[in-house]
């Protein structure tokens, strides 16, 4: 006798049936539901057992509908592989929306992005396995908005050890990525009866339209070869790249350092520490966080998409203490709380060694590329000025004539490549022409022909 407990073997499939449930109903609800691409090509149908007791119908009237959708094409049946919904083309709902894709090249040197390649499978699978055995029950629930506290802990050790962070566990703020950290400061600044958050001239447009979508003003620095002008701050918020400035790649000079936490002190403003790639400096040892001088002036935020993979959508804030509480506020109402198992993995991966080891390892490969990079131009392009060498993934290539037609000659040839107007909060005629060179992007494989290619489009 079949325990009426027990559960159902199969797949769940949810059906709209009418009243009467008969075979004709069940052949309707299936046909618009294979016609209309709720159920694709190739989805594997529960066995006709497990579908008459879900429904509450008799077998023989599920293995009758199955049978007239075989025969008129609708779905398949083998022996040994169940009822599949056949290959045939869905109607798409009237409603449907195109999105734009994104552009892809043979080559892509543009900047942004790290050598995806490289990331390391082998040991982000035994971090992945350590944590999950090692991780508490409660774990899997919802818990601090602000992250494990397994996270938050190493990382405040790592960041005081490798960037002079002055960093506290309970200071510490687990964000879905750097966009939503910069998008909850502003919130937050909101919040507090900011109206206005200035950045470099030089930056992500995407950065300037979350400050903007959070009701706020967004104000321009002037950014020169010291890094941005101090002179100029304004708002009640500043976004500064201090340690190596996106996309000119100059450190903010000491003295401007001083000064921008002086004057965050006198306005009671407060400074956001874009940390972006402070890991990856090559000739000198490595510019500390600005937020080391006044921890409570300074929002200090990194990320694992540089360092790592953009994939993982990890960041971190370190807070000043009397934004704690709203910051969480705002993060509560946003997402709650950041994906608990790839926190776990990464907490694993950071006190386990792997992650100090994986950023040695990068900064060799990083710095040889821009060596190989920088070795080909002087031979093969000898009067194009490269600048912002010292740190990073990219170069600027200060270029004679229209830096926008190279980059669009360059598109033609399957190369990805970018100006630096592209990154001006508002471009003219007398914006530097220059074309930055991300060489962190390509594989191994394809970074010999993507120089190649970039110098003849150079004209070289």
């Amino acid at each position: 006798m079949e325990d009426s407990g027990a559960a159902p073997a199969g797949a769940d499939l949810h059906l709209e049936l009418a009243a009467t449930r008969g075979r004709s109903d069940l052949v309707r609800a299936l046909h618009e539901s294979i016609r209309s691409g709720r159920l694709a090509a190739g989805t594997r149908l529960p066995s006709s057992r497990s579908l008459a007791r879900d429904l509450g119908i008799a077998r023989n009237t599920v293995a009758d509908a199955y049978g007239q959708l075989v025969a008129e094409g609708w779905l398949t049946a083998r022996q040994g592989s169940g009822t599949v919904v056949a290959n045939r083309a869905a109607v798409p709902p009237a409603s449907a929306v195109s999105l734009p894709e994104a552009r892809s090249f043979r080559y892509d040197l543009t900047p942004g992005s790290p050598d995806v390649a490289t990331f390391p499978r082998t040991e982000w699978l035994a971090a992945a396995r350590k944590a999950l055995t090692a991780a508490p029950n409660e774990a899997f629930g919802l818990g601090d908005p602000r992250g494990r506290i397994e996270l938050r802990r190493v990382l405040a050790d790592y960041l005081a050890r490798a960037r002079g962070v002055r960093a506290d566990p309970e200071r510490i703020l687990i964000c879905s990525g750097y966009v939503q950290a910069l998008s909850l400061l502003s919130e937050v600044i909101r919040t507090l009866g900011g109206t206005a958050v200035a950045v470099e001239e030089f930056g992500y447009g995407l950065h300037r339209d979350v400050i903007r979508a959070r009701g706020l003003d967004v104000v321009a620095v002037p950014v020169d070869q010291l890094g941005a002008r101090t002179d100029r701050l304004a708002g009640d918020g500043v976004l500064l790249t201090p340690a190596h400035q996106m996309p000119t790649g100059v450190p903010l000079a000491p003295e401007r350092r001083t000064a921008a936490v002086e004057w965050a002190r006198e306005s009671g403003a407060v400074l956001i520490e874009d940390d972006y790639d402070g890991e990856f400096r090559y000739d000198r040892q490595a510019v500390g966080a600005l937020q080391a001088l006044d921890p409570e002036r300074v929002v200090y935020t990194g990320t694992a998409s540089k360092s790592l993979a953009p994939g993982l959508r990890l960041a971190w804030m370190v807070l000043p203490q009397r934004l704690i509480e709203p910051v969480v506020a705002a993060k509560r109402t946003a997402d709650y709380q950041t994906a608990t198992l790839e926190q776990l993995v990464l907490a694993e991966f950071i006190a386990s060694g792997h992650y100090d080891r994986h950023v040695r390892r990068s900064r060799l490969h990083y710095r040889r590329r821009r060596d190989r990079l920088v070795e080909l131009l002087a031979v093969r392009a000898p009067t194009v000025e490269v600048a912002g060498i010292s740190a990073g993934l990219h170069v600027l290539l200060d270029v004679p004539g229209d830096a926008e037609d190279i980059v669009t000659r360059a598109a033609r040839q399957g190369l990805g490549l970018t100006t630096l107007t592209t990154y001006h909060f508002n471009p003219t005629p007398a914006t530097r022409q220059a074309v930055i060179v991300g060489y962190g992007t390509p594989p191994d494989h394809a970074y010999p022909g993507a120089l190649d290619l970039l110098c003849q489009v150079l004209g070289v």
